[in-house]
């Protein structure tokens, strides 16, 4: 799973609700194997100046992820996102399987 966050109005808001709840809420998703966020700045090799967050959070098969999100738990952490990005626009959101090449 990949999320992708545009720069938000508010940055101090944002982080302060990222890494406070958020975070730890989606800590708690069942099947969660790592969650992992981008470490500074983003540079887009395609002129994409937009973008403030990426977090990816890894689980074992797609439809461990549907299991995650139908929980109690994912159904908080749907809720939580909306805090963080109100508007769809602002936010991507992708799952997928992936292989090792």
């Amino acid at each position: 799973m990949i999320v992708i966050y545009q720069t938000p109005k508010d940055i101090e808001s944002f982080e302060q609700h990222y890494f406070n709840v958020h975070i730890p809420l989606a800590k708690q998703l069942p099947g969660l194997i790592k969650y992992e966020i981008n470490d500074g700045g983003i540079v887009s090799t395609m002129g994409h100046n937009d973008v403030f967050r990426i977090a990816t959070l890894y689980f074992e098969t797609m439809d461990s992820i549907k299991t995650a999100f139908a929980s109690e738990i994912g159904q908080k952490c749907a809720a939580d996102r909306k805090v963080l990005a109100p508007d769809n626009e602002t936010v991507q959101i992708y799952l997928c399987d992936t292989k090792e090449v």
